[in-house]
């Protein structure tokens, strides 16, 4: 498999919640931090309603940026419900993202940088269109690599199985799972899944970021990304 901190990088979940985000921002982070021109493209933000921030998440984006210093980013669609992507624009009014034409967004930043790094919404099935594309069917498009970010407890094997079964189904090359949240006093549970996560997801296991990463210093978080993620994401890490 080609290098995963090349090239085009799709990063979804198992499900919303799981830190995506904050893996997305701590490979960005390595990357800059190594000299490569990298962007970050989050196809279609939800939960954000402009002028009203009492009401409304942070932008993805701008998480991204504030932990990584990464300023080439692109967000292609917003819409202010919490919803799936899909979903969101029907209830806004707006028009949903057209996938196809973000996967043409996507290949011409590639040309140019080094690594782009595509953040999906929720999990791997989640819909943008009425049609029912996916971010699965936005990284076909790209013949892009995908990265699965996975909770840490309880049912996270079964999870991450069903993701990872879901890309070997259609085709798509996985660069391993990330932990995205590991608890700063873990259980029996989470210690034993770092050893049957690569199991149940049939790849490797490829990082594993603590709890509350995304609250720290730019210069504390790369730290963190670095010790945190295997060097194949660009960090020192290896796995037991």
């Amino acid at each position: 498999m080609s290098d995963p901190a090349s090239g085009i990088l799709v990063v979804t979940g198992t499900g919303t919640g799981v830190g995506k985000t904050v893996v997305t921002a701590a490979i960005a982070a390595l990357a800059r931090a190594g000299g490569r021109r990298v962007a970050v493209v989050k196809p279609a933000q939800t939960g954000v309603r402009d002028g009203d921030p009492a009401n409304s998440d942070v932008p993805d984006i701008d998480t991204v940026i504030r932990l990584s210093g990464v300023t080439d980013t692109h967000e292609l669609a917003r819409f202010p419900d919490p919803l799936s992507p899909e979903a969101a624009a029907r209830v806004s009014g707006l028009p949903p993202l057209d996938v196809r034409a973000a996967a043409d967004y996507v290949a011409k930043l590639a040309v140019e940088r080094d690594l782009v790094l595509v953040e999906g919404a929720g999990g791997l099935l989640v819909r943008y269109d009425e049609a029912g594309a996916t971010l699965a069917d936005l990284a076909a498009a790209l013949d892009a690599r995908m990265l699965v970010v996975a909770a840490a407890g309880l049912g996270t094997l079964n999870h991450t199985a069903l993701t990872c079964e879901a890309l070997a189904a259609r085709g798509l090359a996985c660069a391993g799972v990330v932990v995205g949240s590991w608890p700063r006093s873990p259980g029996l549970a989470e210690r034993e899944n770092l050893a049957d996560l690569p199991v149940a997801a049939g790849v490797p296991l490829a990082g594993v970021l603590p709890e509350g990463a995304g609250g720290l210093s730019r210069e504390d978080f790369l730290r963190v990304a670095r010790e945190g993620l295997d060097p194949g994401l660009g960090g020192v890490r290896r796995a037991a």
